[in-house]
């Protein structure tokens, strides 16, 4: 299946409109309000912005009409991680979290309240496949990982956790339901930084949690009320039109990924170069931090940036954050640029080294 064929791209783009009424906004209106006019019984759910917000259900829909599944929204990706670790753990349980993953959720494990009643191990990516896992409570992945962008089958995670009571939880910010479906393949909770692709533009924090378990859904709701981490109806706006060019905007960046990853491939100034055959992230490994530094800052067609996913091509060396990979390793979040002037300025970049 292409993004082009993806079958939930249609039900995505129609969520709101289709039960639009003659005269209704086609866009999604920015409900800005903390209350709701409430007399006698409370028998609505619009009781309390914190609860609820009309803008926030619009993107919601969306969200759940392109992954399949029920969803809740977050301020950011991190927020839903929280939400999604808070709601479904309990003390003394056992989680695994990639020793390569994102490291705001490792920090998040050990550095704060959340993690001193659990237990928690870390596996690398690509060791979950074979690893016992029956003995934990909540296997967290993330795949391709970031940074490094190594894989691990979900599909056969899931099938080894079968029959089991573990929670399979996947974060799939860097490919987005358009390129993979953790859902689909067995996970039973997904969780997204929308401020990357499916947003899109750089300008706004997001997240979202998606299941399929009505259990699930209802604790993370639940949770996101009780701790007040509610998004915005303007930054729910901003995802919500963002949505609308998705499809759009990641079949231009994924094409020129793959058309990037033929120059790395082929150039002597790329020691290594790690891309999953998927997707619009590139690991570019250099003879040095300064060529790496060089690469980022020399090059007029990348714009030296931590984050990925917006439609300006960015770069950033990992390692200055702690991330265990080379000094001189780079990030390259490919964006939407024409392609052959893109090629043309790293090219020339690369040739200057």
């Amino acid at each position: 299946m292409t993004i082009e064929n993806d079958p939930h791209i249609m039900a995505m783009l129609h969520a709101h409109t289709k039960g639009l009424e003659k005269g209704d906004p086609i866009s999604a209106p920015i409900v800005s309000t903390a209350k709701y006019f409430l007399p006698g019984a409370p028998d609505t759910p619009y009781v309390y912005g914190r609860d609820i917000n009309p803008t926030v259900e619009i993107t919601e829909a969306a969200l759940g009409a392109l992954e399949q599944a029920r969803t809740v929204a977050f301020p950011t990706g991190m927020a839903a991680i929280t939400a999604a670790l808070m709601s479904t753990v309990k003390s003394g349980d056992r989680i695994v979290v990639p020793s390569d993953g994102y490291f705001v959720t490792r920090a998040l494990l050990e550095e704060t309240p959340i993690g001193l009643a659990l237990h928690v191990e870390t596996l690398a990516t690509t060791q979950f496949e074979t690893a016992d896992l029956s003995q934990y409570d909540v296997v967290w992945l993330e795949t391709p990982s970031n940074p490094g962008l190594d894989l691990c089958d979900i599909g056969a995670v899931a099938a080894k956790l079968k029959g089991t009571e573990t929670l399979l939880v996947v974060d799939n910010t860097t490919l987005t339901p358009l390129l993979q479906r953790p859902l689909d393949l067995g996970a039973d909770l997904v969780v997204a930084s929308d401020t990357k692709a499916m947003s899109g533009h750089s300008d706004v924090l997001f997240g979202h949690i998606a299941t399929r378990d009505i259990v699930l859904f209802d604790k993370a709701r639940r949770w996101r009320k009780l701790c007040g981490s509610v998004a915005g109806p303007w930054e729910a706006f901003l995802v919500h039109r963002g949505m609308m060019t998705l499809e759009l905007r990641m079949a231009r960046m994924c094409s020129n990924a793959r058309a990037l990853t033929g120059l790395f491939g082929r150039h002597t100034a790329i020691e290594a170069m790690t891309y999953p055959d998927i997707g619009f992230v590139i690991g570019l490994t250099f003879s040095s931090q300064d060529k790496a530094e060089a690469f980022i800052n020399d090059c007029s067609a990348i714009f030296p940036a931590t984050s990925f996913g917006g439609i300006h091509t960015s770069a950033e060396r990992r390692a200055r954050w702690g991330d265990n990979v080379s000094e001189a390793y780079v990030r390259l979040s490919v964006g939407c640029e024409p392609e052959a002037e893109l090629l043309h300025s790293i090219g020339a970049t690369l040739n200057d080294f």
